[in-house]
């Protein structure tokens, strides 16, 4: 990733899921229901998160309506691109074939995700 974009931690990253996910902008209690069973969550615990979020540059609150209402400000494909792209070089050299080899090896993919992924492959290249 690249210096502007920050990481996320895993409940961030939970919140930033449920942010993403909705079509419209969401209250605090709208995120603290979606993360109901998931995380055991008092609403002050929500709301230290959300302003962390906010201070990260990720989320942006509009108070103009009386609620509280959050929407990203970074996108999730654009998240996603620049945290794959940080686990690649940090973990396998920056190359896809050794994540590949060593999920292979260690039987995490079997046989079946390597044909979907032949298969995917072969569709990007007849784009």
């Amino acid at each position: 990733m690249g210096n502007t974009l920050k990481k996320l931690g895993e409940a961030e990253l939970e919140i930033m899921q449920v942010i993403w996910d909705s079509d419209s902008p969401v209250t605090s209690n709208y995120i603290l229901k979606e993360l109901q069973g998931r995380r055991k969550w008092q609403l002050s615990t929500l709301m230290t998160s959300l302003k962390r979020l906010g201070d990260k540059g990720f989320i942006q609150c509009d108070r103009s309506t009386g609620n509280n209402l959050y929407t990203s400000i970074i996108p999730e494909s654009e998240y996603k691109a620049g945290a794959s792209k940080h686990f690649l070089e940090k973990l396998y050299n920056n190359s896809i074939r050794n994540m590949i080899a060593t999920l292979y090896s260690n039987r995490e993919i079997q046989n079946s995700d390597i044909e979907e992924l032949r298969n995917f492959l072969d569709e990007l290249e007849e784009e």
